[in-house]
């Protein structure tokens, strides 16, 4: 395997050893799948990222996502910390880059623009690929099992726990309060039962947790165990879907922004903002943007 080059950055936060964590792999044409899996296993962070050539030379890369156990279509952070990496050599594949990338997916074509301080990339906004899709409700009492809370630290006022994507599966759930939200933790047996009850879902039961702080600002958490990540500090693909999903709740009509935090308990804060558009509910569209910074380079040596 000849040598190719990689990168490490901290997505949504503008501080290293902050936020959400991507190693992005350079000259990856020739690598086979299982290659590509055992970086990621190597790396170990939620998710790693391919650049190939694109199949069309009117798009700027192709782009494989991989968590540390499988291949996924599509993932916010991912996208956000690969867009600030091209963005920052400024060319690729023998070509300049422009300020909107757009990058070849298992989920379709993602198209992600850059964020600049002058000529300083700083960061990147990207759209989800999918509509607002909503599966199965679960009851609260058994998805509180699951995270080992009491019944009531579930909140339903709003909506019961429910399955939702806008690229990327989740079961977002509302909790009452900061200290429900310090406190859930995954109990990894009732959630393997959960899996298997809800497998028609198309999801390895990641879990999204939110409480809301306030008007547009909300608290997150993430746990995707089935994935290989105990907890995420920063979840873009998630975030869209709830900003999606609040939106049609409300009926909105309009553009609005919401900002998630998340990784607080982790030690490692994020701040991602989405921007959703809709009309009396309906998804019009909704991206995600953050900031992000360089944190290491090198090289996979040949062997």
């Amino acid at each position: 395997m000849p040598e190719r080059h990689f990168q490490t950055v901290d997505v949504f936060t503008t501080k290293r050893f902050s936020g959400n964590p991507l190693a992005v792999v350079f000259d990856a044409a020739g690598l086979a799948d299982s290659d590509m899996q055992k970086i990621a296993a190597e790396f170990g962070y939620s998710e790693t990222t391919f650049v190939l050539p694109p199949e069309d030379t009117a798009n700027t890369a192709a782009v494989r996502i991989f968590t540390p156990v499988t291949e996924v279509p599509f993932a916010g952070h991912p996208n956000v910390g690969t867009a600030f990496v091209i963005g920052n050599l400024g060319s690729l594949f023998g070509r300049s880059v422009d300020d909107v990338l757009r990058f070849e997916e298992k989920a379709g074509l993602v198209e992600v623009k850059l964020m600049r301080d002058g000529a300083r990339v700083t960061g990147a906004s990207i759209r989800a690929p999918g509509p607002l899709t909503i599966g199965s409700l679960i009851e609260a009492g058994r998805l509180a099992q699951c995270i080992g809370l009491a019944r009531d630290e579930v909140k339903i006022s709003a909506h019961e726990p429910v399955f939702m994507s806008v690229g990327l599966t989740f079961i977002v759930v509302e909790l009452t309060d900061l200290d429900a939200l310090g406190r859930a933790a995954v109990d990894i047996s009732s959630l393997a039962a959960l899996r298997e009850t809800f497998s028609h879902d198309d999801c390895d039961c990641a879990l999204f947790l939110y409480v809301r702080c306030g008007d547009g600002h909300v608290r997150a958490r993430m746990f995707a165990p089935f994935d290989n990540v105990a907890e995420d500090p920063a979840t873009g693909s998630a975030s869209a879907a709830l900003g999606a999903f609040l939106a049609f709740l409300d009926g909105f009509t309009g553009s609005r922004r919401l900002f998630v935090e998340q990784g607080i308990e982790m030690g490692r804060p994020s701040r991602i903002t989405v921007d959703v558009t809709s009309d009396q509910g309906v998804l019009q569209s909704v991206s995600v943007s953050g900031d992000c910074v360089e944190v290491t380079r090198g090289s996979l040596v040949s062997g």
